[in-house]
């Protein structure tokens, strides 16, 4: 009898833990699609440039070469600071300073371009699209590394599908959504593979998603050294002779570098040197884009301090959400609550961590898993902060390839403070609470971008 009643709340609880993730899935296609279809056209970062790359691959059939003048720093501020008016819209399509881009994204909407013309909204709901899938990665990667605590998996997925930010970008043309697509997948795999299962866990898996993020965006290109540790840790605690471990590197980086041999090898013959990536031509081509150096000596007098202090509220902000391109700020009210949500997240973490005894209490898969998802982390943000070293790109959005860890401690913070409701509350409480952001990020959209973003 108590097993039958046993396997019935158990029914309950997964039919509960589906209707709350279909919940997810809904708002969240909703409120992204309202994001693609409101926002006014141009009015995401670099939205012309990543279209015309779609576009000469559709009109042309061939991937585009970045050239000279395909920034034009006069032209693109005057668009930005009068709105992409229809007046100056007729050399639109020369802004071109994506093409050094991985192809992947490009080549996926290039269809779609063709198919309706080059529609605006089209190539945007494709990105929603893709946002979809990592909503649906992101709850993934987290089940399966607290598969005990699906609550931290459904409320870290909402987390990612109602930041208000996020859905901003998630609604326009951009080749982040895809990459954050095969980011969530990689730490899928990985988890699963830490595990030790058979099926969908393979190492040549684990390399086809590496492959794919070196077709899709250099910001990822971290998910090589996330791959290998997985692999080092695997054979750490399973103790295998180095020929195994040597097996699974190599059946993880072959395929990968197969891939991305590919395109690294039509770069080298395009821009020569040792550019593989088109990194190299895009410095040399962004002429007036914003030296970190000089820029502290212009703006901020040759202060460091002013500096950090602008760049540290600017991430924040644009985090959570700062609009257009940049422009675009929320009240200080919704900044203010964002802080104590952020500061109250991370006690709440410290108190379930310190009450759950973890690390010591978790499965080696489960602190392997941890320990990649937090390289993961690391490995984002001290890329951002490299970057930042020599150009001025303080956008809270370059730390969303690290959305999913970022997300899974919020998850854990909010878990953290619901320990004090009763049993019946605590996995609900946190889901619950992101359906409130979701309903802000509809404010966001509705009561801040359209009504101050000009919409020709």
């Amino acid at each position: 009898m108590f097993h039958a009643s046993q396997q019935q709340a158990n029914r309950m609880t997964r039919r509960l833990e589906r209707s709350l993730l279909g919940a997810v899935l809904l708002v969240y296609l909703a409120l992204a699609a309202l994001y693609a279809i409101r926002t006014p056209d141009w009015q995401a970062p670099d939205e012309p440039a990543h279209v015309n790359y779609i576009r000469q691959i559709a009109e042309e059939g061939a991937l585009p070469v970045l050239e000279e003048g395909d920034w034009q720093q006069a032209y693109q501020e005057e668009l930005t600071a009068r709105g992409f008016d229809p007046a100056l819209l007729g050399r639109l399509d020369t802004v071109q300073y994506e093409d050094h881009q991985p192809p992947l994204y490009y080549l996926l909407q290039a269809p779609i371009y063709a198919a309706t013309g080059g529609d605006l909204t089209a190539l945007r709901l494709v990105s929603v699209m893709l946002g979809a899938g990592v909503v649906l990665a992101a709850w993934a990667a987290l089940r399966a590394l607290f598969p005990e605590r699906p609550a931290l998996a459904l409320t870290g997925a909402a987390f990612v599908a109602f930041l208000p930010q996020h859905l901003a970008i998630l609604g326009s043309v951009s080749n982040d959504p895809l990459a954050e697509l095969i980011v969530g997948l990689t730490l899928l795999v990985s988890a699963r593979y830490l595990r030790g299962e058979a099926r969908g866990a393979s190492p040549a898996l684990l390399g086809g998603l590496v492959g794919l993020a070196l077709l899709t965006k250099t910001t990822i290109y971290f998910l090589g050294g996330v791959a290998v540790i997985a692999v080092l840790l695997r054979w750490r605690r399973e103790r295998w002779p180095w020929q195994t471990a040597a097996r699974h590197l190599a059946a993880m980086l072959i395929p990968a570098l197969i891939l991305g041999g590919v395109w690294w090898a039509r770069n080298l013959s395009i821009y020569g040197g040792i550019d593989f990536t088109g990194l190299d031509r895009h410095d040399e081509v962004t002429v007036g884009q914003p030296r970190t150096a000089e820029y502290i000596d212009e703006v901020y007098g040759g202060s460091v301090a002013r500096y950090l202090e602008a760049y540290a509220r600017t991430t924040f902000r644009s985090f959570w959400g700062q609009f257009g391109w940049m422009a675009l700020i929320m009240p200080r009210w919704a900044y203010a609550a964002f802080g104590l949500f952020s500061l109250a997240a991370l006690a709440g973490a410290a108190w379930f961590v310190w009450r759950a005894r973890w690390p010591g209490a978790l499965s080696g898969p489960q602190r392997d898993g941890l320990i990649v998802y937090a390289l993961a982390l690391g490995l984002v943000v001290a890329a951002y902060l490299i970057y930042n070293v020599t150009f001025v790109q303080f956008q809270g959005r370059y730390l969303y390839p690290a959305l999913i860890p970022l997300a899974l401690l919020v998850a854990i913070g909010l878990a953290g403070w619901a320990q004090a409701l009763p049993p019946v509350a605590r996995g609900l409480a946190p889901v619950v609470l992101m359906f409130a952001l979701a309903a802000f990020a509809l404010y966001a959209l509705e009561r801040i971008i359209v009504p101050n973003l000009p919409a020709w």
